[in-house]
Protein backbone atom coordinates (compact mmCIF):
# COMPACT_ATOMS: atom_id res chain seq x y z
CA UNK A 1 0.00 0.00 0.00
CA UNK A 2 2.94 2.44 0.93
CA UNK A 3 4.34 1.36 -2.56
CA UNK A 4 1.11 2.36 -4.48
CA UNK A 5 1.03 5.60 -2.62
CA UNK A 6 4.30 6.71 -3.70
CA UNK A 7 3.88 6.28 -6.75
CA UNK A 8 0.72 8.10 -6.64
CA UNK A 9 2.43 10.87 -5.69
CA UNK A 10 5.23 10.86 -7.82
CA UNK A 11 3.44 10.61 -10.94
CA UNK A 12 1.17 13.39 -9.23
CA UNK A 13 4.15 15.89 -8.56
CA UNK A 14 5.47 15.09 -11.94
CA UNK A 15 2.65 15.90 -13.72
CA UNK A 16 1.68 19.25 -12.16
CA UNK A 17 5.41 20.38 -11.98
CA UNK A 18 6.97 20.03 -15.27
CA UNK A 19 3.81 19.11 -17.34
CA UNK A 20 5.48 22.09 -19.99
CA UNK A 21 7.70 19.06 -21.02
CA UNK A 22 6.87 17.71 -23.97
CA UNK A 23 6.58 13.57 -23.71
CA UNK A 24 9.91 11.97 -25.17
CA UNK A 25 9.66 8.79 -27.59
CA UNK A 26 10.39 5.51 -25.49
CA UNK A 27 12.10 2.87 -27.48
CA UNK A 28 9.56 0.26 -25.84
CA UNK A 29 6.94 1.63 -28.10
CA UNK A 30 8.78 -0.11 -30.94
CA UNK A 31 7.82 -3.48 -31.97
CA UNK A 32 9.91 -6.18 -33.77
CA UNK A 33 8.83 -7.16 -37.48
CA UNK A 34 6.59 -9.63 -37.67
CA UNK A 35 7.49 -13.16 -39.21
CA UNK A 36 6.33 -13.64 -42.73
CA UNK A 37 3.23 -15.10 -43.23
CA UNK A 38 2.47 -18.44 -45.24
CA UNK A 39 0.49 -16.44 -48.09
CA UNK A 40 1.35 -12.54 -48.47
CA UNK A 41 -1.10 -10.79 -48.12
CA UNK A 42 -1.67 -8.57 -50.97
CA UNK A 43 -1.17 -11.68 -53.05
CA UNK A 44 -4.11 -13.14 -50.89
CA UNK A 45 -5.83 -9.68 -51.90
CA UNK A 46 -5.05 -10.04 -55.52
CA UNK A 47 -6.41 -13.50 -55.75
CA UNK A 48 -9.87 -12.18 -54.08
CA UNK A 49 -10.34 -9.47 -56.46
CA UNK A 50 -9.93 -11.97 -59.18
CA UNK A 51 -12.48 -14.15 -58.02
CA UNK A 52 -15.00 -11.04 -57.19
CA UNK A 53 -14.15 -9.81 -61.03
CA UNK A 54 -15.21 -13.41 -61.99
CA UNK A 55 -18.51 -13.53 -60.48
CA UNK A 56 -19.32 -9.84 -62.02
CA UNK A 57 -18.68 -11.69 -65.14
CA UNK A 58 -21.01 -14.31 -64.58
CA UNK A 59 -23.58 -11.98 -62.95
CA UNK A 60 -23.11 -10.23 -66.67
CA UNK A 61 -23.82 -13.58 -68.50
CA UNK A 62 -27.11 -14.10 -66.35
CA UNK A 63 -28.53 -10.50 -66.75
CA UNK A 64 -28.04 -11.28 -70.22
CA UNK A 65 -29.78 -14.68 -69.98
CA UNK A 66 -32.46 -12.49 -68.39
CA UNK A 67 -33.22 -10.37 -70.58
CA UNK A 68 -33.57 -12.74 -73.39
CA UNK A 69 -36.10 -14.72 -71.08
CA UNK A 70 -38.02 -11.79 -70.35
CA UNK A 71 -38.60 -11.06 -74.37
CA UNK A 72 -39.30 -14.53 -74.88
CA UNK A 73 -42.12 -14.27 -72.18
CA UNK A 74 -43.68 -11.59 -74.08
CA UNK A 75 -43.87 -13.88 -77.04
CA UNK A 76 -47.34 -16.01 -77.89
CA UNK A 77 -47.46 -19.90 -75.70
CA UNK A 78 -46.16 -22.26 -77.90
CA UNK A 79 -44.01 -25.07 -77.24
CA UNK A 80 -40.61 -23.77 -79.13
CA UNK A 81 -40.71 -21.17 -76.54
CA UNK A 82 -41.55 -23.79 -73.34
CA UNK A 83 -38.18 -25.14 -74.71
CA UNK A 84 -36.08 -21.69 -75.50
CA UNK A 85 -37.02 -21.00 -71.82
CA UNK A 86 -35.88 -24.15 -70.35
CA UNK A 87 -32.93 -23.56 -72.02
CA UNK A 88 -32.02 -20.23 -71.07
CA UNK A 89 -33.15 -21.73 -67.11
CA UNK A 90 -30.39 -24.09 -67.96
CA UNK A 91 -28.12 -22.18 -68.55
CA UNK A 92 -28.36 -19.98 -65.88
CA UNK A 93 -27.95 -22.52 -63.57
CA UNK A 94 -24.92 -23.65 -65.32
CA UNK A 95 -23.85 -19.79 -64.51
CA UNK A 96 -25.09 -20.19 -60.92
CA UNK A 97 -23.17 -23.47 -60.29
CA UNK A 98 -20.00 -21.64 -61.00
CA UNK A 99 -20.88 -18.59 -59.39
CA UNK A 100 -21.81 -20.59 -56.14
CA UNK A 101 -18.09 -22.35 -56.76
CA UNK A 102 -16.66 -19.00 -57.15
CA UNK A 103 -17.96 -17.73 -54.04
CA UNK A 104 -17.07 -20.55 -51.95
CA UNK A 105 -13.50 -20.49 -53.34
CA UNK A 106 -13.38 -16.46 -52.74
CA UNK A 107 -14.83 -17.14 -49.36
CA UNK A 108 -11.80 -19.33 -48.60
CA UNK A 109 -9.20 -17.22 -49.81
CA UNK A 110 -11.01 -14.38 -47.25
CA UNK A 111 -11.18 -16.62 -44.11
CA UNK A 112 -7.57 -17.63 -44.89
CA UNK A 113 -6.55 -13.71 -45.09
CA UNK A 114 -8.71 -13.83 -41.82
CA UNK A 115 -6.86 -16.11 -40.12
CA UNK A 116 -3.52 -15.02 -40.83
CA UNK A 117 -4.58 -11.28 -39.78
CA UNK A 118 -5.81 -12.70 -36.48
CA UNK A 119 -2.19 -15.01 -36.25
CA UNK A 120 -0.61 -11.57 -36.31
CA UNK A 121 -3.34 -9.46 -34.42
CA UNK A 122 -2.49 -12.04 -31.95
CA UNK A 123 1.18 -11.88 -31.91
CA UNK A 124 1.18 -8.60 -31.43
CA UNK A 125 -1.30 -9.03 -28.55
CA UNK A 126 1.76 -10.98 -26.99
CA UNK A 127 4.65 -8.57 -27.83
CA UNK A 128 2.74 -6.28 -26.63
CA UNK A 129 1.68 -7.77 -23.27
CA UNK A 130 6.13 -8.29 -23.16
CA UNK A 131 6.27 -4.92 -22.99
CA UNK A 132 3.98 -3.54 -20.68
CA UNK A 133 5.37 -6.46 -18.28
CA UNK A 134 9.02 -5.09 -19.30
CA UNK A 135 7.46 -1.17 -18.13
CA UNK A 136 5.81 -3.03 -14.93
CA UNK A 137 9.68 -3.77 -14.17
CA UNK A 138 11.08 -1.06 -14.67
CA UNK A 139 8.36 1.46 -13.21
CA UNK A 140 8.97 -1.37 -9.87
CA UNK A 141 12.44 -0.86 -9.80
CA UNK A 142 12.32 3.11 -10.03
CA UNK A 143 9.44 2.94 -6.84
CA UNK A 144 12.12 0.63 -4.90
CA UNK A 145 14.35 4.21 -4.85
CA UNK A 146 13.05 7.08 -2.74
CA UNK A 147 11.49 8.51 -5.97
CA UNK A 148 10.74 12.01 -4.47
CA UNK A 149 15.06 11.88 -3.37
CA UNK A 150 16.55 10.90 -6.88
CA UNK A 151 14.06 13.87 -8.53
CA UNK A 152 15.29 16.96 -6.49
CA UNK A 153 19.18 15.49 -5.41
CA UNK A 154 20.11 15.94 -9.51
CA UNK A 155 23.09 17.97 -9.47
CA UNK A 156 21.47 20.28 -11.66
CA UNK A 157 18.12 21.75 -12.37
CA UNK A 158 18.29 20.10 -15.43
CA UNK A 159 19.44 17.35 -14.48
CA UNK A 160 16.50 16.95 -12.02
CA UNK A 161 14.42 17.94 -15.22
CA UNK A 162 15.94 14.93 -16.86
CA UNK A 163 15.17 12.87 -14.62
CA UNK A 164 11.08 13.71 -13.91
CA UNK A 165 11.28 13.66 -17.71
CA UNK A 166 12.32 10.20 -17.88
CA UNK A 167 9.47 8.76 -14.93
CA UNK A 168 6.97 10.78 -16.83
CA UNK A 169 7.82 8.85 -20.44
CA UNK A 170 7.79 5.44 -18.41
CA UNK A 171 4.53 5.94 -16.79
CA UNK A 172 3.65 7.40 -20.13
CA UNK A 173 4.80 4.72 -22.07
CA UNK A 174 2.76 2.58 -19.55
CA UNK A 175 -0.57 3.96 -20.45
CA UNK A 176 0.11 4.03 -24.08
CA UNK A 177 0.48 0.26 -24.43
CA UNK A 178 -2.38 -0.37 -22.06
CA UNK A 179 -4.70 1.58 -24.49
CA UNK A 180 -2.53 0.03 -27.03
CA UNK A 181 -3.63 -3.74 -25.91
CA UNK A 182 -7.03 -2.79 -25.35
CA UNK A 183 -7.44 -1.92 -29.17
CA UNK A 184 -5.68 -5.20 -30.12
CA UNK A 185 -7.81 -7.16 -28.23
CA UNK A 186 -10.98 -5.18 -29.57
CA UNK A 187 -9.70 -5.63 -33.04
CA UNK A 188 -9.23 -9.59 -32.21
CA UNK A 189 -12.46 -10.28 -31.04
CA UNK A 190 -14.15 -8.27 -34.07
CA UNK A 191 -11.85 -10.06 -36.50
CA UNK A 192 -12.67 -13.47 -34.94
CA UNK A 193 -16.11 -12.92 -35.13
CA UNK A 194 -16.40 -11.81 -38.98
CA UNK A 195 -14.33 -14.94 -39.63
CA UNK A 196 -16.86 -17.12 -38.06
CA UNK A 197 -19.63 -15.16 -40.59
CA UNK A 198 -17.54 -15.92 -43.22
CA UNK A 199 -17.03 -19.70 -42.66
CA UNK A 200 -20.99 -20.16 -42.07
CA UNK A 201 -21.36 -17.73 -45.20
CA UNK A 202 -18.99 -20.26 -47.16
CA UNK A 203 -20.92 -23.08 -45.87
CA UNK A 204 -24.18 -22.34 -47.28
CA UNK A 205 -22.37 -21.43 -50.40
CA UNK A 206 -21.45 -24.97 -50.27
CA UNK A 207 -25.06 -25.67 -49.58
CA UNK A 208 -26.59 -23.18 -52.36
CA UNK A 209 -23.95 -25.45 -54.71
CA UNK A 210 -25.86 -28.77 -54.11
CA UNK A 211 -29.35 -27.30 -54.38
CA UNK A 212 -28.73 -25.50 -57.53
CA UNK A 213 -27.02 -28.96 -58.74
CA UNK A 214 -29.98 -30.40 -58.09
CA UNK A 215 -32.23 -28.22 -59.46
CA UNK A 216 -30.08 -28.28 -62.69
CA UNK A 217 -31.16 -31.69 -63.04
CA UNK A 218 -34.54 -31.32 -62.27
CA UNK A 219 -34.70 -28.85 -64.99
CA UNK A 220 -33.27 -30.91 -67.56
CA UNK A 221 -35.55 -33.70 -66.43
CA UNK A 222 -38.44 -31.33 -67.42
CA UNK A 223 -36.84 -30.74 -71.09
CA UNK A 224 -37.55 -34.35 -71.53
CA UNK A 225 -40.41 -34.96 -70.40
CA UNK A 226 -42.37 -31.71 -72.70
CA UNK A 227 -40.45 -33.28 -75.68
CA UNK A 228 -41.07 -36.89 -75.24
CA UNK A 229 -44.72 -36.05 -74.39
CA UNK A 230 -45.38 -33.26 -77.01
CA UNK A 231 -43.56 -35.52 -79.48
CA UNK A 232 -42.06 -32.21 -80.22
CA UNK A 233 -45.32 -31.43 -82.47
CA UNK A 234 -46.99 -27.76 -81.92
CA UNK A 235 -50.53 -28.88 -81.57
CA UNK A 236 -50.35 -31.34 -78.97
CA UNK A 237 -48.66 -28.84 -76.40
CA UNK A 238 -51.14 -26.05 -77.16
CA UNK A 239 -53.63 -28.93 -76.50
CA UNK A 240 -52.13 -29.61 -73.53
CA UNK A 241 -51.94 -25.75 -72.01
CA UNK A 242 -55.60 -25.07 -73.30
CA UNK A 243 -57.08 -28.31 -71.04
CA UNK A 244 -54.20 -26.59 -68.34
CA UNK A 245 -55.81 -23.27 -68.77
CA UNK A 246 -59.37 -24.30 -68.32
CA UNK A 247 -58.82 -26.65 -65.12
CA UNK A 248 -56.74 -24.10 -63.84
CA UNK A 249 -59.65 -21.36 -64.12
CA UNK A 250 -61.82 -23.78 -61.98
CA UNK A 251 -59.46 -23.98 -59.43
CA UNK A 252 -59.23 -20.16 -59.02
CA UNK A 253 -62.76 -19.49 -59.01
CA UNK A 254 -62.97 -21.88 -56.00
CA UNK A 255 -60.29 -19.56 -54.28
CA UNK A 256 -61.63 -16.54 -55.05
CA UNK A 257 -64.98 -17.11 -54.22
CA UNK A 258 -63.94 -17.98 -50.91
CA UNK A 259 -61.52 -15.51 -50.07
CA UNK A 260 -63.69 -13.02 -52.19
CA UNK A 261 -66.35 -13.51 -49.14
CA UNK A 262 -63.62 -13.44 -46.73
CA UNK A 263 -62.55 -9.87 -47.73
CA UNK A 264 -65.91 -8.49 -47.64
CA UNK A 265 -66.82 -9.53 -44.18
CA UNK A 266 -63.52 -9.03 -42.52
CA UNK A 267 -62.87 -6.34 -39.96
CA UNK A 268 -59.11 -4.49 -40.95
CA UNK A 269 -59.00 -3.72 -37.30
CA UNK A 270 -58.05 -7.26 -36.26
CA UNK A 271 -54.91 -6.99 -38.40
CA UNK A 272 -51.30 -6.05 -36.67
CA UNK A 273 -50.69 -2.64 -37.58
CA UNK A 274 -48.56 -1.62 -40.46
CA UNK A 275 -45.53 -1.33 -39.56
CA UNK A 276 -42.79 -1.70 -42.63
CA UNK A 277 -40.38 -3.66 -40.39
CA UNK A 278 -42.64 -6.66 -39.46
CA UNK A 279 -41.46 -8.36 -42.65
CA UNK A 280 -38.59 -8.24 -44.92
CA UNK A 281 -37.71 -8.94 -48.43
CA UNK A 282 -37.69 -12.98 -49.14
CA UNK A 283 -35.53 -12.10 -52.01
CA UNK A 284 -32.48 -9.88 -52.38
CA UNK A 285 -32.45 -7.03 -54.87
CA UNK A 286 -36.13 -7.26 -54.43
CA UNK A 287 -37.54 -6.13 -57.98
CA UNK A 288 -40.98 -6.42 -57.71
CA UNK A 289 -43.33 -7.47 -61.23
CA UNK A 290 -46.79 -7.17 -60.11
CA UNK A 291 -48.31 -5.61 -57.32
CA UNK A 292 -51.06 -7.00 -54.75
CA UNK A 293 -54.82 -6.39 -55.42
CA UNK A 294 -56.94 -6.30 -58.74
CA UNK A 295 -53.79 -5.78 -61.11
CA UNK A 296 -54.47 -5.70 -64.89
CA UNK A 297 -52.01 -8.91 -65.53
CA UNK A 298 -54.34 -10.84 -62.90
CA UNK A 299 -57.56 -9.58 -64.96
CA UNK A 300 -55.68 -11.13 -68.22
CA UNK A 301 -53.71 -14.00 -67.01
CA UNK A 302 -55.41 -15.14 -64.36
CA UNK A 303 -59.90 -14.11 -65.21
CA UNK A 304 -60.11 -13.82 -61.61
CA UNK A 305 -59.04 -9.72 -61.48
CA UNK A 306 -57.57 -10.27 -58.11
CA UNK A 307 -53.91 -10.87 -57.48
CA UNK A 308 -53.63 -12.66 -53.45
CA UNK A 309 -49.81 -11.64 -53.38
CA UNK A 310 -47.19 -9.95 -54.65
CA UNK A 311 -44.40 -11.00 -57.53
CA UNK A 312 -40.57 -10.83 -57.16
CA UNK A 313 -39.13 -11.51 -60.60
CA UNK A 314 -36.18 -13.96 -59.98
CA UNK A 315 -34.75 -16.49 -61.84
CA UNK A 316 -34.85 -20.29 -61.33
CA UNK A 317 -32.75 -21.29 -58.14
CA UNK A 318 -32.72 -18.16 -56.45
CA UNK A 319 -32.51 -18.29 -52.36
CA UNK A 320 -35.40 -17.66 -51.11
CA UNK A 321 -35.36 -16.13 -47.04
CA UNK A 322 -38.02 -16.00 -44.66
CA UNK A 323 -39.62 -12.69 -43.73
CA UNK A 324 -39.89 -13.51 -40.48
CA UNK A 325 -38.94 -15.55 -37.43
CA UNK A 326 -41.74 -18.42 -37.47
CA UNK A 327 -42.76 -22.09 -38.00
CA UNK A 328 -43.42 -24.20 -41.12
CA UNK A 329 -47.00 -24.69 -41.32
CA UNK A 330 -46.87 -26.34 -44.38
CA UNK A 331 -44.15 -27.34 -47.08
CA UNK A 332 -45.99 -28.51 -50.03
CA UNK A 333 -46.74 -29.46 -53.76
CA UNK A 334 -50.14 -28.35 -55.74
CA UNK A 335 -48.18 -29.81 -59.37
CA UNK A 336 -49.48 -33.27 -60.76
CA UNK A 337 -46.08 -33.60 -62.49
CA UNK A 338 -42.93 -32.68 -64.19
CA UNK A 339 -44.40 -30.91 -67.47
CA UNK A 340 -45.59 -27.71 -67.41
CA UNK A 341 -49.37 -28.74 -68.56
CA UNK A 342 -49.07 -30.32 -64.86
CA UNK A 343 -48.86 -27.48 -63.00
CA UNK A 344 -51.21 -26.04 -60.79
CA UNK A 345 -51.89 -23.06 -58.67
CA UNK A 346 -48.97 -22.67 -56.12
CA UNK A 347 -46.66 -25.80 -57.14
CA UNK A 348 -43.73 -26.12 -54.82
CA UNK A 349 -44.65 -23.77 -51.88
CA UNK A 350 -43.94 -23.03 -48.20
CA UNK A 351 -46.14 -20.94 -45.33
CA UNK A 352 -44.41 -19.84 -42.58
CA UNK A 353 -46.91 -18.67 -39.19
CA UNK A 354 -45.66 -16.05 -37.46
CA UNK A 355 -46.23 -15.13 -33.78
CA UNK A 356 -48.20 -11.91 -34.81
CA UNK A 357 -51.26 -13.77 -36.50
CA UNK A 358 -49.91 -13.13 -39.97
CA UNK A 359 -48.91 -16.05 -41.97
CA UNK A 360 -46.35 -15.92 -44.82
CA UNK A 361 -46.54 -17.58 -48.29
CA UNK A 362 -43.35 -18.55 -50.83
CA UNK A 363 -44.83 -20.17 -53.94
CA UNK A 364 -43.71 -21.30 -57.15
CA UNK A 365 -40.30 -22.82 -55.83
CA UNK A 366 -38.38 -25.11 -57.55
CA UNK A 367 -36.91 -26.10 -54.37
CA UNK A 368 -37.65 -26.79 -50.41
CA UNK A 369 -35.24 -27.08 -47.71
CA UNK A 370 -37.53 -26.87 -45.01
CA UNK A 371 -40.26 -29.34 -43.57
CA UNK A 372 -43.20 -28.74 -41.77
CA UNK A 373 -42.72 -28.13 -37.58
CA UNK A 374 -39.06 -26.57 -38.53
CA UNK A 375 -38.81 -23.27 -36.63
CA UNK A 376 -37.25 -20.74 -38.59
CA UNK A 377 -35.38 -17.05 -38.51
CA UNK A 378 -35.94 -13.71 -40.12
CA UNK A 379 -33.09 -14.53 -42.95
CA UNK A 380 -32.51 -17.94 -43.38
CA UNK A 381 -32.66 -19.61 -46.48
CA UNK A 382 -36.18 -22.18 -46.53
CA UNK A 383 -35.92 -22.95 -50.43
CA UNK A 384 -35.06 -21.86 -54.02
CA UNK A 385 -37.52 -19.72 -56.71
CA UNK A 386 -38.50 -21.52 -59.86
CA UNK A 387 -41.15 -22.12 -62.34
CA UNK A 388 -43.69 -24.55 -60.56
CA UNK A 389 -47.04 -24.15 -60.34
CA UNK A 390 -49.66 -22.10 -62.47
CA UNK A 391 -47.20 -19.23 -63.82
CA UNK A 392 -46.09 -17.30 -66.69
CA UNK A 393 -42.19 -17.46 -66.06
CA UNK A 394 -39.77 -17.62 -63.23
CA UNK A 395 -40.82 -15.77 -59.87
CA UNK A 396 -41.35 -15.46 -56.41
CA UNK A 397 -45.06 -15.11 -55.36
CA UNK A 398 -45.31 -13.90 -51.61
CA UNK A 399 -48.57 -13.55 -50.55
CA UNK A 400 -49.43 -12.65 -46.51
CA UNK A 401 -52.34 -14.01 -44.79
CA UNK A 402 -54.63 -12.94 -41.69
CA UNK A 403 -53.32 -16.83 -40.01
CA UNK A 404 -56.78 -17.15 -37.77
CA UNK A 405 -58.99 -17.21 -41.28
CA UNK A 406 -55.91 -19.28 -43.14
CA UNK A 407 -56.92 -23.59 -44.58
CA UNK A 408 -55.37 -25.62 -46.64
CA UNK A 409 -57.77 -27.23 -48.89
CA UNK A 410 -58.13 -30.31 -51.67
CA UNK A 411 -58.89 -28.29 -54.96
CA UNK A 412 -58.78 -31.09 -57.54
CA UNK A 413 -57.09 -31.44 -59.70
CA UNK A 414 -54.62 -29.54 -58.27
CA UNK A 415 -52.57 -31.81 -55.98
CA UNK A 416 -52.42 -31.58 -51.97
CA UNK A 417 -53.56 -29.11 -50.09
CA UNK A 418 -54.38 -25.35 -51.55
CA UNK A 419 -53.49 -22.57 -48.99
CA UNK A 420 -57.02 -20.64 -49.02
CA UNK A 421 -57.85 -17.62 -46.66
CA UNK A 422 -57.64 -13.09 -45.93
CA UNK A 423 -55.01 -12.22 -47.71
CA UNK A 424 -53.51 -8.77 -46.58
CA UNK A 425 -51.14 -6.61 -48.89
CA UNK A 426 -47.95 -7.57 -48.29
CA UNK A 427 -46.73 -3.69 -48.94
CA UNK A 428 -48.13 -2.94 -45.52
CA UNK A 429 -45.50 -5.11 -43.58
CA UNK A 430 -42.36 -5.00 -45.77
CA UNK A 431 -39.68 -2.40 -45.81
CA UNK A 432 -40.62 0.57 -47.76
CA UNK A 433 -37.61 0.73 -49.35
CA UNK A 434 -34.81 -1.21 -51.00
CA UNK A 435 -36.97 -2.77 -53.61
CA UNK A 436 -37.61 -1.48 -57.29
CA UNK A 437 -40.48 -2.03 -59.52
CA UNK A 438 -39.89 -4.39 -62.54
CA UNK A 439 -42.04 -5.44 -65.67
Amino acid sequence: MRSAFKKIFVFSFAFAAFAFLPASRTGAETLPALAATSTDASTLQQMIEAKSNEMKQIESQKQALQDKLDQIGQSKTSLSKEVQSLNYQISQLNLQIQANQLASRQLALEIQSSNEDIQNTQSEIVQRKEVIAKLMVELEQADGENSLFTILGGSTLSDSFRKVNEMYTLNQSLVDSLSRLANLQDSLSRKITEASRKKIQKQQEEANLTNTQSILQDQKQTKNVVLAETKSQEQIYQDQMLQLDEQQLQISQVIEGIESKLRASFNPKLLPTAVHTVLSFPVENAIITQGYGYTKFAARAYRTDFHTGIDFGVSVGTPVYAASDGVIVRADNNDQGVAKWRHYQYGKYIVIGHANNLSTLYAHLSKQVVSAGDIIKRGQIIGYSGNTGYATGPHLHFGVYYTPELEFKSVPPAHGLVPVGLTVSPMAYLPDAGYRIGG
